[in-house]
């Protein structure tokens, strides 16, 4: 079963799924609490906002650590407003006027995929443990970041890869399954977590566009922590905002 306790400590090594926004940023703080090894995971995956790239690695090396870029381009598969420049990225007024249903913003099967190349690695690199930031109830729309679907391809893994014959079972970590996003933070901020360098924004610019669902329910969250996001605080620093 996938581990979802957020206070376990253990030793060992762990892979981190690592886009660099709020939940897996804070996954990284996690998850170098508790492992003795951590290796961050950045895809490139053809994605529009790819200034999440850069700025995810400039976070991990803040932390001492150099992240592993693996490239897989979702843009010949498509079908996703974060992979194809003609779909457009919804806009709304408010976190409330998000609808309900698959969001454009899904890119098809794009965490199993990573997940997959995740566990490939690990393998490889002799890692027991793959972290994920996912959660459900600020985005329950999203069918790849469930615990039923962490569930089904922890299983997958172990009856597909060396593990079935070694005997030695990888592990999918999904410590934030039922948190909300500002729960998230809080969590974050307990560990020392800096998010100023957390891009979050669809739109594809360092600079929160303010409109996406992913601007609007990481200014929500960050409302409810009743914090500035460290986002904006370095921007208003740097005068870009």
């Amino acid at each position: 079963m996938p581990e979802t306790t957020k206070n376990k400590k253990r030793a060992g090594s762990a892979l981190v799924l690592f886009s660099g926004g709020i939940d897996s940023t804070t996954a990284l703080y996690w998850a170098l609490r508790r492992y003795d090894r951590v290796l961050p995971v950045i895809f490139d995956y053809g994605q529009r906002h790819r200034v999440e790239i850069n700025m995810a690695r400039k976070t991990a090396r803040r932390l001492g650590l150099e992240p592993r870029l693996i490239k897989v381009d979702l843009r010949q598969i498509g079908g996703s407003a974060l992979t194809d420049e003609k779909i457009k990225v919804p806009a709304f007024k408010k976190a409330e006027e998000i609808k309900e249903g698959l969001p454009v913003t899904y890119v098809p099967f794009r965490n199993g995929i990573f997940i997959g190349l995740a566990a490939a690695l690990a393998e490889t690199i002799d890692i027991s443990h793959v972290v994920c930031g996912f959660n459900v109830i600020d985005s329950p729309n999203y069918p790849d970041t469930t615990g039923s679907f962490v569930r089904a391809m922890e299983k997958a893994i172990n009856e597909g890869t060396g593990a079935r014959l070694k005997g030695k079972k990888l592990r999918i970590i999904a410590p934030f399954l039922k948190m909300k996003k500002s729960d998230i933070i809080r969590l974050g901020l307990s560990l020392g977590a800096d998010y100023s360098y957390s891009v979050s924004c669809y739109a594809g610019g360092e600079i929160p566009c303010g409109r996406c669902s992913s601007c609007l329910l990481r200014a929500r969250a960050w409302q409810e922590v009743g914090e500035k996001d460290h986002l904006l605080a370095r921007l208003k620093k740097e005068g870009k905002i």
